[in-house]
């Protein structure tokens, strides 16, 4: 997997500024179902915004980057309580890095 550069991480994170988070992480934590929906996820959008709740006590930084080496997709950013994914598609393509 390429590693994202600073411009294209950038680019990325406006793309996700305007997303909302299409999955939420409660106290189960990092579930293989979670795991599953969101590579299904990532494999229809390319990126992806995940949102923990108040009761998921895990390290978001630690979860985030289990979540992504699950995925083999790549975190893009961890602001608050909101992880950012990215896995380019392998049949469609949505998003052009620049």
């Amino acid at each position: 997997m390429v590693e994202l550069n600073s411009k294209q991480r950038s680019y990325l994170m406006k793309l996700a500024a305007a997303q909302d988070p299409i999955f939420q992480i409660g106290k189960a934590g990092l579930t293989p179902e979670v795991c599953t929906a969101v590579s299904e996820a990532l494999e229809a959008r390319e990126l992806v915004k995940i949102a923990l709740l108040k009761n998921c006590f895990d390290d978001i930084r630690n979860l985030a980057e289990a979540l992504a080496g699950r995925t083999r997709s790549q975190v893009v950013t961890v602001i608050g309580r909101k992880i950012v994914l990215y896995r380019p598609s392998k049949t469609k393509k949505v998003i052009e890095l620049p």
